[in-house]
């Protein structure tokens, strides 16, 4: 029997508790099917065809880790990693997007590669903590700054580079919706951040132009417009090398974190402090990032909103197995997906913004050694409009300043590697 293969008895668990569980994971992230279009669309790619991608992707990743490790995860396209792809590579760079999605594609690869020769957790001990924590912290402060001028609560000024807009409707009605996020998810009502969308879609058509879509039910529109328009070849030039290590890097930090700290909520980690379904879990979220770039997205990554549902009550993979499936069903709403305006949108990156940059707090502020490269990679992302560059420089700094204090022994010769294919990325940037 298929439920069997879930282990509801020796994980003390039942199929209701696995649906709760799913329907609240569920409702905690489905925001992604908002965001995640709207994001990549400004990279010049179909924002319809991307509802379509997103929640396919979300249901076959999700469907995927489930069945295969079961564990109570769920997989979708990566905040911060979708943001990398359209304003650092795309707009940043210039470089087109059917060559940013071979870019992910060939990250995928990689990130499959290592994880099936075992030199992914040499790399994962080559980083230090605190640069570890800055990527994240620094991605989070980099989403905001894009999440408050999509609001226009930020806009640009010629005389200080950045300055805070008119309190027009839009902008009123953002700061609403990012308040009411903040006070449901403080008060812990499951979909803050779905309910701050809502909201600021419902008093968009009360004080703003908005308009009803003539059927909120439909057949989900095509994918031709980005599926297999990946372009692999012009992704494979030396000069792009640094970007996908850097899809690679964030991508594997980001779901190991995820991983670990969804599994000790989840009590699936064992005495050794070791996760028996890591290695399956990881192989999965690189297939889905190699599945994701052919239909047409960027990284796909482990989720850590599956932790609400977790704390719900899911506890195996029959849980993602109903996530999966409320997403697909949720294909069908595309009308209604793409009525909701910029202004209920972006709201939501502020708001992960905030819990992405919760992880400076693991960072030794009192030691400069560990403080001071952490500190330039979580400034320079958003200064510098490019996460690439902020982890350069994070990279750097740290080898050097390890180097002239007397430390430069302790630096593995993995981190040295990873320090001087920065430099190189950042000397190609200057020409």
């Amino acid at each position: 029997m298929m439920l069997e293969r879930f282990k509801l008895k020796e994980n003390t668990s039942s199929v209701k508790s696995e649906f709760i569980g799913g329907l609240t994971t569920f409702l905690t992230m489905v925001y992604v099917v908002f965001v995640h279009p709207s994001i990549l669309a400004e990279a010049g790619m179909d924002k319809e065809s991307l509802i379509t991608v997103t929640c396919l992707l979300i249901f076959a990743s999700t469907m995927l880790v489930g069945i295969w490790a079961n564990v109570p995860f769920a997989m979708a396209p990566g905040m911060g990693l979708n943001a990398f792809f359209t304003y650092s590579v795309v707009i940043g760079e210039g470089i087109p997007w059917q060559t940013a999605l071979g870019i992910v594609f060939l990250s995928g690869l990689l990130f499959l590669l290592l994880t099936l020769i075992g030199v992914r957790q040499k790399i994962v001990d080559a980083i230090p903590l605190s640069l570890r924590s800055a990527m994240g912290a620094g991605i989070g402060l980099f989403i905001t700054l894009i999440g408050l001028r999509k609001m226009k609560l930020v806009v640009d000024s010629p005389a200080t580079l950045l300055t805070l807009g008119d309190f027009s409707e839009e902008v009123i009605i953002g700061c609403l919706a990012l308040l009411m996020m903040v006070i449901l998810d403080i008060r812990k009502i499951k979909g803050a951040i779905l309910w701050g969308i809502g909201f600021g879609t419902i008093a968009g058509f009360m004080f703003v132009d908005l308009q009803l879509p003539d059927s909120m039910i439909s057949l989900p529109p095509s994918i031709d417009p980005v599926f297999f328009q990946l372009d692999v070849v012009s992704a494979l030039k030396w000069s792009l090398v640094s970007v996908i290590f850097t899809f690679m890097f964030i991508d594997l930090f980001d779901s190991i974190g995820t991983i670990l700290a969804c599994s000790f909520e989840a009590g699936l980690i064992k005495k050794d402090q070791k996760l028996p379904q890591m290695s399956k879990v990881l192989k999965a979220d690189a297939v889905a990032t190699i599945a994701g770039a052919l239909m047409g997205s960027s990284t796909t990554t482990t989720y850590i909103e599956s932790a609400s549902g977790i704390a719900a009550g899911g506890r195996t993979g029959l849980s993602s197995v109903f996530t999966a499936i409320l997403f697909l069903f949720t294909l069908f709403l595309s009308p209604l997906i793409a009525v909701v305006p910029e202004y209920a949108v972006a709201p939501a990156l502020v708001f992960v913004g905030v819990l992405m940059i919760r992880q400076i707090t693991a960072i030794d502020l009192n030691n400069l050694r560990e403080a001071f490269p952490a500190f330039l990679t979580i400034v320079l992302m958003p200064l510098t409009y490019s996460i690439s560059t902020g982890l350069a420089f994070g990279f750097i700094s740290y080898t050097l300043v390890a180097l002239l204090t007397g430390k430069g022994k302790d630096i593995s010769v993995v981190l040295w590697f990873i320090a001087l294919g920065a430099l190189a990325m950042l000397l190609l940037k200057g020409h």
